[in-house]
């Protein structure tokens, strides 16, 4: 009789032990995924705050980049001084950088890169002398077609 009992003790231990395990589980679960939604939020903010700016006119300059690269092409720097020679004609104008990708490849490794590039052009712009506040940064753009695949790999800077 007594050793009934303990198996009995046994088993409800175990199933004791198990419905908590589960609870634990459920518990951990829902507030990890309440984390990831609280910090998706502020993104979703900012996203919604910061409009997006039209590209007026045409391109002052477009820097082609290696495929899946966003260190600066050879030709950036007199590029760059394009730029700025423009934006000291017309100081009261902004600077727009677009980065563009292709369709190849998992579409956030290429937004990525084409951030990444935006990015490199912008901090070259901005070590040649141009005040951070007056440059802008478009979202990547994906470049549709079959066109030049070094076309889809660019940033286009606009002075507007």
């Amino acid at each position: 009789m007594q050793e009934d009992d303990d198996n009995q003790n046994l088993v409800l231990g175990i199933l004791f032990g198990v419905i908590a395990l589960v609870i634990g589980l459920v518990i951990g679960l829902a507030s990890y995924v309440t984390g990831q939604t609280r910090e998706a939020a502020p993104a979703a903010v900012a996203a919604v705050e910061a409009p997006e700016i039209a590209e007026v006119g045409e391109p002052l300059i477009k820097l082609y980049f290696d495929s899946g690269k966003a260190e600066l092409p050879a030709n950036a720097a007199e590029e760059v001084a394009k730029v700025v020679a423009k934006l000291h004609e017309e100081p009261a104008k902004l600077v727009l950088i677009s980065g563009y990708h292709d369709e190849t490849g998992g579409a956030a490794v290429n937004a990525e890169v084409a951030k990444a590039r935006a990015l490199a052009v912008k901090d070259a712009l901005i070590a040649a002398g141009i005040p951070a506040d007056k440059v802008n940064l478009r979202k990547p753009a994906i470049t549709l077609g079959g066109g030049d695949a070094a076309e889809a790999r660019r940033v286009e800077v606009r002075v507007q």
